[in-house]
């Protein structure tokens, strides 16, 4: 438990993060966010119970159907999280800063996606149906993403009904402001490339960027599918800030190079952090 106190104080705190964007800027305009959360305020809209109820409730099944097919931890964690939402839901209470919709729903996205964004950091998660998109995808073609995309479309549609039409656009806009914000949260405004490059002057390039860059780079044995050449690719990666630089640096050795550049996730260890200091 001692070891684990950080990662629940982190979901403490990433479910009033959350709490706060809905008390001061969605709730008091009509606007919602997606999965079990929209369910339960749209519950809660309709009937006058708590939201903290509805959260809890709906949320349970999802978490018996992720405890059998995905883990305690993740689980426990997500149900720990969701439990905490309930609590600073009924505890605290903010006033509206402003009931702009337009002003709400950017803010507030922004506020429930670094909630969201911590949370998921700390290994939790608010929404049950990300529990069951997990184990829908390993059954079906579409992706996770593709999964929950679906089900919050269908969710935050249904809130045109409950609550108005301008409220279900507004509340898919919050939505796309939020997913962006936990995209930033999670993996950090300093994203991460990842970069092939095919040179008739690997070893060149190769110091270049070792020595210009300060980043390691990986020879790979290759061979053209035309001609049949041998070939050595050169992997590196790099922050996205040093993109440029790194493809000037490879035009002045080599001005016929190849270089392909993708996105990467995470990136650890080896000379990806080291800055040369003189």
């Amino acid at each position: 438990m001692i070891k684990r106190l950080p990662r629940l104080v982190g979901l403490v705190f990433g479910s009033l993060i959350y709490t706060i964007g809905l008390d001061v800027f969605l709730v008091p305009n009509q606007v919602i966010d997606g999965g079990v959360v929209g369910l339960s305020l749209m519950a809660a809209h309709v009937t006058g119970i708590s939201f903290s109820v509805f959260i809890v409730l709906l949320n349970i099944p999802f978490f018996v159907i992720g405890y059998k097919h995905i883990g305690a931890y993740f689980t426990g964690f997500s149900l720990f999280s969701v439990l905490w939402l309930a609590v600073w839901n009924q505890v605290i209470h903010f006033h509206p800063l402003t009931y702009d919709p337009f002003l709400s729903t950017v803010f507030g996205g922004i506020i429930i996606g670094l909630g969201v964004g911590l949370i998921i950091r700390w290994g939790g998660s608010l929404d049950g149906t990300e529990i069951l998109a997990i184990i829908a995808d390993r059954k079906s073609p579409f992706s996770v993403g593709e999964i929950i995309m679906f089900f919050n479309f269908f969710i935050l549609g249904c809130s045109g009904f409950v609550f108005s039409w301008d409220s279900a656009m507004y509340s898919l806009v919050a939505y796309f402001i939020a997913y962006k914000m936990i995209d930033i949260v999670t993996n950090g405004l300093d994203e991460s490339k990842g970069l092939l490059i095919v040179t008739g002057k690997h070893d060149e390039v190769a110091h270049c960027i070792t020595h210009e860059l300060g980043r390691a780079v990986t020879l790979l044995n290759g061979e053209g599918a035309y001609k049949r050449e041998k070939t050595k690719i050169l992997y590196a990666v790099v922050s996205r800030l040093e993109i440029m630089k790194l493809r000037n640096a490879v035009s002045d050795v080599d001005p016929d190079a190849f270089i392909s550049i993708f996105d990467i996730r995470e990136a650890h260890g080896g000379l990806f952090k080291h800055r040369k200091t003189h």
